[in-house]
């Protein structure tokens, strides 16, 4: 990484909860062994069985990582947002992805060969920590929509996703948060089908909660949202 794009990263970087605890010059050798790289939207990033090549960090934008079931259909199993690690987080000897992850949004990432990440773990025990409590925070959400598809109703679940992704994406200008999308992935991240969230978002809408775009979701009325994830 240059000298110029090091400096602009490094203040962004130590807001992100993988760089934890670092010191701005810790920051700095960390980042410094990766590369910047850029994926376009719907691009896909790694394939299911792919092998683990890279260590992947979100600078910005959003991927959705999922995997095929064996009748053909996608399962978003999350989706990945600014500061957080898209796929595998270290390489092991025969280690493939076991999932597909693909640009929602055009996002700017971090890139490190796997080895070289594993070195910069050893070297600062701190970075170390911070990826084991995002492995354990993923894992706790992983359990949290488990249990919401298992006990909760529908709209408790839409609405409780549509909150949780506002948490990963960025404001809109107009002060709203836009979830770019379809309504058939918030379909499979919901355990749900297509016709119950296009009525779901429908009504939501006429009540002026969220509006309806192409490929994408506008979140108007928080507050309201938050309501509809805890009623029963």
């Amino acid at each position: 990484m240059n000298a110029l794009l090091l400096r602009q990263t490094t203040p962004m970087v130590q807001g992100f909860s993988l760089f934890a605890d670092l010191s701005p010059v810790d920051c700095a050798t960390v980042i410094s062994a990766a590369r910047e790289k850029t994926f376009a939207r719907k691009q896909a990033i790694f394939a299911e069985g792919d092998p683990v090549e890279q260590v992947i960090m979100l600078l910005s934008g959003c991927v959705k990582v999922s995997q095929i079931g064996l009748s053909g259909n996608e399962v978003i199993l999350r989706l990945n947002g600014a500061g957080e690690i898209v796929g595998a987080f270290r390489m092991c000897a025969h280690c493939n992805h076991c999932s597909t992850a693909t640009a929602v949004q055009s996002s700017v990432a971090l890139v490190w060969d796997p080895v070289e990440f594993e070195r910069l773990l050893g070297r600062f025990p701190a970075l170390r920590r911070n990826t084991v409590t995002l492995l354990e925070d993923r894992l706790r959400e992983m359990e949290q929509r488990f249990r919401e598809v298992s006990t909760e109703k529908v709209h408790s679940r839409l609405s409780g996703e549509l909150l949780r992704l506002c948490k990963r994406l960025n404001r809109d200008g107009d002060g709203l948060m836009e979830i770019t999308l379809s309504r058939a992935e918030l379909a499979q991240l919901t355990g749900t089908t297509l016709f119950t969230v296009s009525r779901l978002l429908c009504q939501w809408q006429s009540l002026g909660i969220v509006k309806i775009r192409r490929e994408a979701v506008l979140v108007r009325d928080f507050a309201a949202l938050t309501q509809l994830s805890e009623s029963e």
